[in-house]
């Protein structure tokens, strides 16, 4: 199915691995520029280069959580391109910690990540989005927002109040005729978890890793019994910024393979 993106320019941050680096090659197969945003410069730009298409992608260093450097790529990416069409807000991690362990400083880190992260990205663009005709922001969000975890006590806060703000502006932003979506992912196979298995091996664990990642899928309530694949949530991130998606804003789709873990 032709997604019509072909031509049209996407804004990715943490582009350089994971999801937004399968969303990057995603959307440069089906056509689509790509303004691709991380902050290790080398890491991103060794990335990208590797990818079929990369001659469309404009990589860019940028932290989203200065809201300068948000702007400045913004603009860079305005230059080049012309336009936006879609944002993709990605760049995030995890803090393994409860809420009694965390620091006054690791909880404020999270917030401004989590939530200024994205919309310090969404309000740069948000001028250049609403001269598009099919103007759509995907929030890369966690099944965390509705089913926390004690030993993620302050990312869950934080990706809870990503997912009620990204409600807010679907509401405000659809006079502008821009919709606003949530991917919500659970367990996906990452550098994150790949650094946690090393660690593990590191300590003295003994399972390979297809078994390790099993184990901790069981013990999650995962009914797919496995971690995700990034490009598994890359299609549905894509797909939501098509244009054939227009009538879809303020939804979640929930992509960590039948969790049924409850708070």
């Amino acid at each position: 199915m032709d997604l019509q993106l072909d031509g049209r320019t996407v804004l990715v941050t943490g582009a350089s691995s994971g999801v937004g680096l399968a969303t990057t090659s995603m959307l440069l197969a089906e056509g689509a520029r790509v303004i691709a945003c991380a902050r290790d410069e080398a890491r991103l730009r060794a990335a990208v280069s590797e990818l079929p298409g990369s001659k469309r992608a404009y990589p860019l260093v940028c932290d989203v959580t200065l809201r300068e450097q948000v702007e400045s790529a913004v603009e860079q990416g305005m230059s080049r391109f012309g336009g936006i069409d879609g944002v993709v807000c990605n760049a995030g991690r995890s803090l393994m910690s409860t809420l009694s362990d965390a620091t006054d400083d690791e909880i404020r880190q999270e917030l401004e990540l989590k939530v200024f992260g994205a919309w310090n990205v969404i309000r740069a663009a948000r001028a250049a989005l609403a001269r598009s005709e099919v103007a759509a922001v995907v929030n890369v969000n966690a099944i965390l927002a509705r089913q926390p975890e004690t030993r993620l006590a302050v990312t869950s806060a934080a990706r809870a109040a990503l997912l009620n703000l990204t409600r807010s502006m679907a509401a405000e932003l659809a006079e502008e005729g821009i919709r606003v979506n949530s991917v919500c992912l659970g367990l996906i196979d990452t550098g994150q978890w790949r650094r946690r298995f090393q660690a593990y091996t590191e300590g003295g664990g003994e399972l390979d890793y297809p078994d390790w990642s099993a184990e901790i899928a069981a013990d999650r309530g995962i009914s797919l019994g496995r971690f995700g694949r990034a490009e598994e949530v890359a299609y549905p991130i894509v797909s939501l910024l098509s244009p054939r998606a227009g009538y879809i804003t303020g939804a979640s789709i929930d992509v960590g393979g039948g969790v049924t873990r409850q708070p």
